[in-house]
């Protein structure tokens, strides 16, 4: 489906009520050629957390977690343990 749409003198443009407040990715793949697709948006500092290796890691971690779960700590016995 085509739309016209005319760019504002500020360089928006509109995408209507239905994506308001939705994050976009827009990339130009050409000099005025555009695609618009929804998306979701990681910040940078937070892409280490979606690479395959680290996502095996976390995935073991909490596996880990739900086998393991907490024990009281004795400090007296810590304690004796450290010295």
């Amino acid at each position: 489906m085509n739309i016209i749409k005319t760019v504002g003198s500020n360089g928006q443009i509109s995408l209507g009520k239905k994506f308001a407040g939705q994050t976009i990715i827009l990339n130009e793949i050409d000099k005025g050629v555009w695609i618009v697709k929804l998306g979701r948006f990681i910040p940078d500092n937070e892409k280490w957390l979606h690479m395959p290796n680290i996502q095996a890691e976390l995935n073991e971690a909490i596996a880990w977690t739900e086998k393991n779960p907490p024990e009281d700590t004795n400090f007296e016995e810590l304690e004796a343990r450290i010295k």
